[in-house]
């Protein structure tokens, strides 16, 4: 009686560390190790000083199931701190995975981090990136493909295969030299071209069978450029967005904009030849384009003469195409439920934010702001600060939720919203050209979208029956959220120089719970820096 009362013990405490260490013993765990080393890559076909994951450009992919639980064992052999980020993975309580500086500690030169990551009720397809300075500029991304547990309906019939393409502008610049152009008050050049799956024109080949049908995972990887998809003489079929099954439209070509996710299916059934696969620039002085080659396994004809052209500066063509992009309500999600406990349009938002961008000129250099604030990252992570309660990182309600049409000035900005509030966010677009918006740790809704500017009046033309969900929207764009995700995230523009020279905040997601069932606790091997240096994290 005394063994097995002992056993039940042993079998209590183990299972009590696993939860505080926010993974589920009931699924199962994949384990990678990661090493991030510089070397010579040529994507435009000039030898330049890539980030490199276990020696590859892109990185490895991540496939995994809903559920899963993902240990990442990160190796930082470059000569700077280093840090990953997750877009699109909510890291369900646990933003102290975020690999955003706001969130988390560098990986420091020669050392290493265990990243814990858990799929939680995420289906889709994503993609990861180095989120320090400008090294997303230099490759370091992979691609996050979530599938669905096999007990749940796929709203479609298995594919033959499953392709990856990671599109993006590429610069023959290093990342420390366009840093140099940031720090000196300037915007980043128009990029020297564009990349699929890290290689230029017809550097790369998707192989198909004839009569078969297969599933391409098109992610906008780049810093600066959205872009517009196509292959020729084929159409595509849209069947999923970041994670929401989509009323299954076909297009010839579909926008992509920074930080944006599509799946469609492609179905191989033109003339056995090779046929282009094309990517160009929108919204872009100069229309920058390049090609991959869709390769029928039984083709002897090489692809040739021009590629097939594309939208290039209309605006309006690419918000017609966004709100013809619907959530497919007949289907499951991650799990059997499609609409879970409640319908997004039946809900009232207890609170309205409304974020405007501006380019100021602050302190004679060029700036990027968010309701005039151009964030400043602090030296110490504010999840940390809030963790040890050390004063004087940041301060609640240094950002406004409305534009407050001031000028600019530099600032930790950081908002706070209520855990479990139902509330909508505006991204309002004063100036020229796109913005491309990502909120980490959450899905939301796209409700209202246009050009010109939104007013109260707009929210006569929301949709409130089937709006996708996703992670990465342009704007103008009206939003609903649940915040039913503990923690502190990072709210940004996709266009990385913006991004970098301050238009970003974070939204801390507070309750006064201390119950691990809201938010895990500190990991064990979480890094410390800046004035949280010196703490102990808590013993298990």
């Amino acid at each position: 009686m005394r063994g097995y009362a002992g056993a039940c013990s042993l079998i209590a405490v183990v299972a009590l560390l696993l939860a505080l260490q926010g993974v589920n013993a009931d699924n199962p765990y994949r384990y990678y190790t990661w090493k991030i080393t510089y070397g010579d890559i040529y994507p435009l076909g000039v030898k330049q000083q890539g980030i490199l994951i276990n020696g590859q450009f892109p990185g490895p992919t991540i496939d995994c199931v809903t559920n899963d639980n993902l240990i990442i064992n990160v190796y930082n052999y470059l000569t700077e701190p280093f840090l990953l980020s997750w877009n699109g993975l909510q890291q369900r309580r646990n933003s102290w995975q975020d690999g955003m500086y706001g969130t988390t500690c560098p990986i420091l030169p020669r050392k290493n981090f265990t990243y814990t990551l858990q799929a939680k009720d995420q289906i889709g397809t994503y993609f990861y990136f180095p989120s320090l300075g400008l090294h997303k500029a230099a490759g370091g991304y992979g691609s996050i493909k979530v599938y669905s547990r096999p007990q749940i309906p796929v709203p479609f019939p298995p594919p033959a295969g499953d392709h990856v393409v990671l599109a993006g502008d590429w610069f023959k610049r290093s990342h420390r030299q366009l840093r140099y152009f940031l720090d000196g008050g300037h915007n980043l050049p128009l990029p020297d071209g564009l990349i699929i799956n890290g290689r230029g024109w017809n550097g790369y080949t998707f192989t198909v069978e004839q009569g078969k049908t297969y599933r391409f995972r098109i992610s906008n990887v780049g810093i600066a450029t959205s872009l517009n998809f196509r292959i020729q003489g084929h159409l595509m079929k849209l069947v999923e967005v970041e994670g929401s099954h989509t009323v299954q439209n076909t297009y010839s070509s579909l926008d992509v904009h920074l930080g944006q996710s599509y799946s469609v299916l492609v179905t191989a059934d033109q003339p056995a030849k090779d046929y282009y696969v094309v990517v160009s620039s929108r919204f872009t002085s100069k229309v920058l384009t390049t090609t991959a080659v869709l390769h029928y396994r039984n083709s002897f004809t090489k692809v040739s003469g021009y590629p097939p052209g594309g939208p290039t500066t209309q605006i309006d063509w690419s918000l017609n195409q966004a709100r013809t992009i619907r959530r497919n309500l007949t289907a499951s999600g991650p799990r059997p439920n499609p609409q879970g406990s409640y319908h997004y349009g039946l809900v009232k938002p207890v609170r309205t934010i409304v974020l405007a961008n501006s380019a100021p000129y602050i302190n004679g250099k060029l700036r990027y702001a968010v309701n005039s604030v151009s964030y400043v990252s602090p030296d110490t992570p504010l999840k940390l600060a809030d963790y040890f309660k050390i004063g004087g990182v940041y301060s609640i309600g240094s950002i406004s939720d409305r534009p407050s049409w001031g000028n600019g000035y530099l600032a930790t900005s950081v908002m706070q919203a209520d855990y479990r509030a139902f509330i909508e966010i505006v991204f309002q677009n004063w100036e020229n050209s796109v913005q491309s918006w990502h909120i980490d740790g959450y899905s939301f809704f796209v409700v209202g979208m246009d050009g010109g500017q939104w007013t109260e009046a707009s929210r006569a033309r929301y949709n409130l029956k089937d709006t996708v969900a996703r992670c990465t929207t342009q704007s103008w764009t009206a939003i609903y959220i649940a915040l039913d995700n503990v923690g502190m995230w990072n709210i940004r523009s996709e266009d990385w120089a913006r991004q970098y020279l301050g238009q970003q905040f974070y939204l801390k997601v507070h309750t006064t719970s201390t119950s691990y069932r809201d938010e895990l606790p500190i990991p064990r091997n979480a890094l410390l820096c800046g004035r949280a240096r010196g703490h102990r994290t808590r013993p298990l």
